[in-house]
């Protein structure tokens, strides 16, 4: 079997399972066969040991940190991916049938959020851009939100269509719940505006196998009793993220990222150097305009973090991932249901990366254009 160095390691631009650190990965299999000062890997050792109740309340801590998350808010750490929590959500916060959630859908995984509403209240879809083929976002003038909506859900960045939302659609006293699972932790956030935020870790805060969730306290009423325990947010705040034993390597992981963001200097600086790598791609885009067709319409909708594009034609598409791949660059190609090119560009992606990519994009426009 070959070993892999960090030396072979390609520029991996996919849109998750993604990029880690390559120094999280090193200390990952540096401690993979002993946590230091335990005896076995953390594959191996009870969730309910000292050993990983402290690697848990260490990541809960360093969140809050970087964050600044306030008292009101509690932090979970869960499985199921943000597919149960797109359940999960209107199973606690809609009380019974009657009532309505606003939903703001700009993509397909905004679209599949709203989907779940009808098994537990009503739906109001309050914009959709699926008329646009989700190339842009609303402006505030165009949301239609309802009255009697008790909460309302936006998707803070659409992965597929590379859309983001530079602030919070809303502005009214109703809880706003994101899906933040592709843009958690790439820049500040003021979570006392929020009344639920919710990110799979595999995009851009660890592995696969853990979700994050922080929720406003007053929330966690709203279930009453209806609910199994583990579907309660309410059952699951009080077992501590630990109702069933958790995802032990997943949050392991996730505490190691957290902590290497904090060495970054936070989420100021990480956000500055998102920027800059983002901007260097719709650099060449803007300039090379009529070969790399941008697919978001506004300049200010695009994504900091997945940057979408299609070339002229599907055949130049093909080309391009395929020449791309033979430099070193994977996971370019984009998602089967928009076709085109995706370079999904986490906090992890380094700035070299980025560069390499940015030439390749002028290489390949004066070869081809």
């Amino acid at each position: 079997m070959s070993t892999h160095t960090a030396v072979s390691r390609a520029y991996n631009f996919s849109a998750g399972p993604a990029v880690l650190p390559l120094s999280v990965l090193e200390q990952i299999k540096e401690e993979m066969l002993a946590l230091p000062g335990v005896g076995s890997s953390i594959l191996e050792i009870s969730h309910r040991s000292q050993a990983f109740v402290e690697i848990l309340d260490d990541a809960r801590q360093r969140l809050v940190d970087l964050l600044e998350i306030p008292d009101t808010h509690e932090v979970l750490f869960l499985q199921g991916g943000a597919r149960l929590q797109n359940a999960m959500i209107p199973m606690n916060l809609l009380s019974d049938r009657s009532q309505t959630a606003d939903y703001i859908v700009t993509g397909k995984w905004g679209l599949t959020s709203s989907e779940e509403v009808q098994h537990y209240g009503k739906l109001n879809l309050a914009w959709n851009g699926a008329d646009s083929g989700y190339s842009r976002l609303p402006q505030l003038s165009e949301i239609d939100f309802s009255d009697a909506a008790v909460y309302i859900h936006f998707t803070s960045n659409e992965t597929i269509h590379g859309l983001q939302f530079s602030r919070p659609p809303a502005n009214r006293d109703v809880p706003l719940v994101s899906d933040s699972s592709s843009d958690f932790l790439c820049r500040p956030c003021d979570v006392s505006k929020f009344g639920l935020i919710y990110a799979c870790a595999q995009k851009n805060a660890g592995a696969a196998g853990v979700t994050v969730v922080i929720i406003r306290k007053d929330l966690l009423a709203r279930s009453g009793d209806r609910l199994a325990s583990y579907l309660d947010y309410a059952q699951q705040v009080k077992g501590g993220s630990m109702l069933n034993t958790p995802p032990t390597f997943a949050i392991y992981v996730s505490g190691l990222i957290f902590k290497w963001l904090q060495d970054q200097g936070g989420l100021e600086s990480i956000y500055e150097l998102n920027l800059a790598k983002s901007e260097m791609l719709y650099a060449v885009i803007d300039a090379n305009s009529d070969f790399y067709l941008g697919h978001v319409k506004n300049k200010a909708d695009r994504s900091i973090m997945n940057v979408v594009f299609k070339l002229p034609s599907p055949e130049l598409d093909k080309k391009f991932v395929e020449d791309a791949s033979n430099e070193n660059m994977t996971s370019l190609k984009g998602h089967r249901s928009l076709g085109g090119i995706r370079a999904s560009i986490y906090n992890a992606m380094p700035v070299e990366g980025v560069q390499v990519l940015a030439e390749f994009m002028r290489d390949f426009v004066k070869k081809h254009g």
